[in-house]
């Protein structure tokens, strides 16, 4: 048995993704962000969807051509595959925990 919250690093000089499961279609992971965000130029343009949820912490998603969104902790969303967005910001003084699930149609 494990837990999502056991073994974070005390020292996140790099954003972690973890994968927990994976399989043909669907991919889950565990993602801790600590004041990280996506480079400034470029965007996300997976060729899977993407639902992620916030369990702890905080973040800015930026999607393109939309309005920003910030997700809190039991905050989710399910990105379609070939939207294009990004990480903004997450929370530099704790940890932002995602839980991420990438899945084909």
């Amino acid at each position: 048995m494990n837990n999502i919250f056991d073994k974070i690093p005390t020292c996140l000089k790099q954003e972690i993704v973890e994968p927990l499961i994976e399989q043909d279609s669907v991919r889950i992971e565990r993602i801790i962000s600590k004041g990280h965000k996506s480079p400034e130029a470029g965007w996300y343009d997976q060729d899977q969807n993407e639902w992620v949820m916030v369990l702890r912490g905080e973040a800015i998603l930026a999607f393109e051509g939309a309005s920003s969104i910030t997700l809190k902790e039991g905050d989710f969303v399910d990105i379609k595959a070939h939207r294009k967005h990004k990480v903004e910001w997450t929370d530099p003084a704790i940890e932002t925990i995602w839980l991420a699930v990438r899945y084909s149609d």
